[in-house]
């Protein structure tokens, strides 16, 4: 039997793979990756002679006994995912026929669609004083949120917030946010495709216009949407600083110097 790595491409930019992912792909013997999310450049680096599907068009049933296979026919086989498979990745439905067949696994993370989005737009996620939270969640469509994750409840916190697969649901965000106390103006990010080289759009709104923007540019899929109090802080003219940076922080790599009392 060899064993199955299941590995995250990261958002799209083929060059936003870990070392080790790109390290694992070139021994893989066969590869299984999302062709529907996974840009077929992260495939560059396979051997010549490495059985290559892509799962699009696969159900869950096909995908473990694809994965089965070829684990008993190769020493490495890599399932190659979007961003990082912890993530929205059905990781655990595909690991469990693996566990059943006594298959070695291993997981390889990846950068998550919701830090290439940030960086896209040069956008923090966190900010001191502002918010030191954030919620990856999605809106709830034909999948269910369990009791207590519904995205209203979960915006009363008012920290950010990164909603995956939810870019056709920008009516029920905006509902949902208005409902826990968020204003119309509240800025909005939305990043199709972040870091995918040549298709990567950055929209910037507001809760009341960002579905109509969203709309105009006939985004309907593979976005990011970022709702956060500290969107736009690159523009702020006062911040307030990180202590770690600050010069009268002690830490244990610099004793802090306390300014000087002006007379």
């Amino acid at each position: 039997m060899g064993k199955v790595w299941f590995v995250g491409a990261g958002p799209g930019d083929p060059e936003l793979i870990t070392v080790k992912g790109r390290d694992l792909i070139a021994r893989a013997g066969a590869i299984l990756y999302a062709g529907s999310l996974v840009s077929e450049a992260a495939l560059r680096w396979a051997r010549t002679d490495c059985e290559i599907a892509d799962s699009k068009d696969m159900t869950l049933e096909a995908i473990s006994a694809w994965l089965i296979a070829k684990a008993q026919a190769h020493e490495t086989v890599v399932r190659l995912q979007t961003g990082d498979p912890s993530l929205y990745g059905a990781l655990i439905e595909m690991v469990q026929p693996l566990d059943a067949a006594g298959i070695e696994i291993a997981v390889v993370p990846g950068v998550s669609s919701a830090m290439a989005a940030a960086a896209a737009a040069v956008e923090t996620l966190t900010l001191p004083e502002v918010t030191q939270t954030v919620i990856l969640t999605r809106v709830e469509g034909r999948t269910p949120m369990p009791e207590g994750e519904s995205l209203e409840q979960l915006a009363r916190h008012h920290c950010t917030l990164c909603l995956f697969l939810s870019i056709t649901l920008l009516h029920k965000v905006r509902a949902a946010l208005l409902a826990a106390g968020w204003p119309e103006q509240a800025p909005v990010l939305v990043v199709h495709k972040a870091s995918w080289p040549g298709e990567e759009r950055v929209i910037r709104g507001t809760l009341a216009d960002i579905r109509d923007k969203c709309r105009a540019a006939k985004i309907v899929s593979q976005a990011m949407i970022i709702v956060s109090p500290a969107l736009g802080a690159r523009h702020w003219p006062v911040l307030k600083k990180s202590k770690l940076y600050d010069a009268a922080f002690t830490h244990r790599f610099r004793r802090g110097v306390e300014p000087e009392r002006q007379a």
